[in-house]
């Protein structure tokens, strides 16, 4: 691909960058550093007009929406939190992939008073539980959920499950479905406009990259 405007993309450490390796690649671009190791926050690539932006997968949808990134890579669960419609989310990218769930005690007894729910999924929860009819009380936890019901803190956590094997370790069992996750391009309005050529570029290789035969 031939960048002939600068194009910034917002992505997050870990799991999600590291997955999106090979999708930019397909595209033509490569980072010159690593984030694990670099202490920049801005990458350079093998374009000078392509940079990454590497900040923490909750601010990656406020980039984008604002501008100060054209396009970002967020999980679907991030996504479901930030809410509104200040961005397009073009393309599920098929990376990350993961189920946000409710989770407990296997034998845990009928609770006829409000259940108290932890999460740092507060939106998602409360919408789910809202479509069940139910009233519960929402205790914001930033990490370790599978502990809250161990200590008493919570009834039931709201939580992402990959292989179940760390609620697994604490004695907990995944329980109802609330949506599948993984991670989507989003790109910032006015990009869209002023650059969409560029941008639908992007968007087609990442897409025949998604649709590559894995080995």
């Amino acid at each position: 691909m031939k960048f002939d405007a600068p194009i910034t993309i917002a992505l997050s450490k870990g799991r999600i960058f590291n997955q999106s390796l090979p999708l930019l690649a397909h595209a033509g671009i490569e980072p010159a550093d690593d984030p694990d190791t670099s202490r920049k926050l801005i990458l350079d690539t093998n374009h000078e007009q392509v940079k990454l932006v590497i900040i923490r997968a909750t601010d990656v949808p406020t980039y984008v929406e604002y501008g100060a990134a054209d396009l970002g890579i967020a999980g679907k669960d991030v996504l479901l939190e930030y809410g509104g419609d200040g961005l397009y989310e073009p393309l599920d990218l098929k990376i990350a992939q993961c189920r946000m769930m409710t989770a407990g005690y296997p034998d845990r007894k009928q609770n006829n008073g409000r259940l108290r729910i932890a999460t740092k999924y507060i939106k998602s929860a409360q919408r789910f539980f809202a479509t069940k009819g139910e009233q519960v009380e929402i205790i914001k936890l930033y990490g370790s959920m599978e502990l809250a019901p161990i200590v008493g803190l919570s009834d039931l956590i709201v939580d992402l499950v990959e292989s179940g094997n760390t609620l697994k370790a604490n004695g907990l069992v995944p329980l109802e479905h609330i949506a599948d996750i993984s991670s989507r391009l989003v790109v910032n309005k006015a990009s869209w406009k002023m650059k969409h050529g560029l941008v639908m570029q992007l968007i087609d290789a990442f897409r025949d990259a998604i649709s590559q035969p894995t080995t």
